[in-house]
């Protein structure tokens, strides 16, 4: 199957719960009238898109309506899927690292425990082995039982170098062990796993602007690219997630995981209209080559 068909499939709950019921609310009306906006705003909220979002694609039907070119149920429609583009291209900044001016390129990975980072890591570092870069992953996430051994299955996988300490170690003493290791290997690429235990949010935080402090003093101007890995199973709630990690860290990129597990996958148009970071990848299932760089035409058509 190719990722497209993968996409498509794995988008499936999300087509139901958004398209269908549009469909469903458009079937059998030959026109459509103010009285439908209050039904099709629910539909809208109900698919994940956020509050901004669904607010502005109505706005939008309402303004199309008064100037009579939304009268047709198809055009109105058409008209959601377009916007949805348009906001989702928006956000489609593919990650574009020139090996030959930044090196070792460090990439420190962010998010809650369980959204997916240990695989999505492994996932990213098994692209650029393929393309016959030499990797190296760190395991900052020292607290977390069987964080460390899960994340060094993965190196081994994608034939990356790794880096650990014991368990309950600094997060940060990882982190520098790996720039040095990385700078003594010639490494093209290092991903620094990090911890994501919500339930001491700002020591977390504390902790994540440290591991930041220390990369940045080992290596300038790194680390070059903060990657925050969402859930797409927790809606609305990815959205809490990437306000929290962007306003502690500065996050440059995402990565939506587990899109083929839930019906909200419209959180994605919620988080590009409402916070403005660039979708770097999106995952569609378990397998090694199951998370690719994300394109927002694919997405869509995919969707509707």
């Amino acid at each position: 199957m190719g990722f497209f068909e993968k996409l498509k499939k794995g988008l499936s709950k999300t087509h139901q719960g958004f398209v269908e019921k549009i469909d469903r609310l458009f079937l059998g009306k030959k026109t459509f009238g103010p009285d439908l906006l209050d039904e099709l705003e629910m539909v809208l909220f109900e698919a994940d898109l956020g509050v901004k979002t669904t607010t502005q694609l109505i706005e939008g039907v309402r303004q199309g309506l008064k100037r009579g070119e939304l009268q047709d149920p198809e055009k109105v429609k058409e008209y959601i899927k377009q916007e949805i583009l348009r906001i989702l291209d928006s956000g489609q900044k593919p990650l574009s690292i020139d090996f030959s001016k930044t090196k070792p390129f460090v990439m420190m990975v962010v998010g809650v425990n369980g959204a997916g980072k240990t695989t999505t890591i492994g996932k990213i570092a098994h692209q650029y082995s393929t393309q016959r870069k030499k990797v190296l992953i760190g395991a900052a996430d020292t607290f977390r039982a069987a964080a460390v051994e899960q994340l060094e299955i993965w190196a081994n996988r994608a034939g990356a170098d790794f880096i650990k300490q014991s368990k309950g170690s600094d997060p940060s003493a990882v982190a520098f062990d790996s720039i040095q290791a990385a700078k003594a290997r010639n490494s093209d690429i290092v991903f620094i796993d990090t911890a994501g235990r919500l339930h001491t949010k700002v020591n977390l935080m504390e902790e994540l602007k440290k591991v930041k402090r220390i990369v940045g003093r080992e290596c300038p101007g790194a680390p070059h690219e903060i990657l925050l890995v969402l859930d797409a199973t927790t809606g609305q709630n990815a959205i809490s997630q990437a306000k929290l990690f962007n306003e502690a860290v500065g996050v440059t990129g995402i990565a939506l995981t587990k899109l083929d597990g839930t019906a909200k996958g419209g959180i994605i148009v919620g988080i590009t209209g409402e916070l403005n970071i660039p979708i770097r990848y999106v995952g569609v299932g378990e397998a090694i080559d199951d998370l690719k760089e994300f394109n927002a035409t694919d997405f869509v058509n995919a969707l509707f």
